[in-house]
């Protein structure tokens, strides 16, 4: 299936380069929001531990 899709995409002729382009907005778009994604989790799990870390300390 993908394979067809390639290969119809590739025998546009006036829009592919608009949709190139289009597909590596998409693709930078889903990149950013995936690390951003990654970066609040290990931020959160940075600031657990740093909590327990403190707690301990003054027990």
């Amino acid at each position: 299936m993908l394979k067809k899709f390639f290969k119809r995409f590739k025998s546009q002729k006036g829009l592919s380069g608009v949709m190139i382009a289009l597909l590596l907005v998409l693709i930078g778009v889903g990149l950013v929001a995936g690390i951003n994604v990654w970066l609040t989790g290990q931020k959160n799990t940075i600031m657990t531990k740093a909590n327990a870390s403190i707690t301990n300390a003054m027990k």
